[in-house]
């Protein structure tokens, strides 16, 4: 099934533009043009599946130089790099995690504080001036 850009990207759920951009980017192909006068470009299902690819990639938080490698690692099938750019991902992930958890945990604290006394300043204001 070939279909325009404009196709791709409602098949993907972006845009036009992010499909371009991604073309700029290497991590999308960009077919020749077919037909007389110019002629469209025509696109397919893997097409499609790369960029849902990409999209579900960017999901998990690997940032678009590691999707390239990513491709790139299916065309050669090197799965140890892609293990390792995996672990590199958990990692940052579950430091994130730990960062987000500890910034929970802070303002649970600073919203006891608040709740606990109708008296003085609000320590939740009184934390962020800081």
């Amino acid at each position: 099934m070939a279909m325009t850009i404009s196709g791709l990207a409602r098949a993907g759920g972006v845009g036009v533009e992010t499909v371009r951009f991604y073309q700029r980017r290497d991590l999308l192909g960009t077919p020749e043009r077919t037909g007389t006068g110019g002629g469209v470009r025509r696109y397919d299902e893997d097409d499609v599946r790369r960029l849902r690819f990409i999209r579900s990639a960017q999901g998990a938080g690997f940032t678009l130089e590691q999707i390239g490698e990513l491709l790139r690692l299916d065309a050669g099938e090197d799965r140890a790099r892609g293990r390792e750019l995996a672990a590199e991902r958990l990692a940052a992930l579950d430091e994130r995690i730990a960062e987000l958890e500890a910034a929970r945990d802070s303002l649970r604290r600073l919203a006891s504080a608040c709740h606990a006394s109708d008296n003085g300043p609000c320590p939740i204001i009184s934390a962020f001036e800081a």
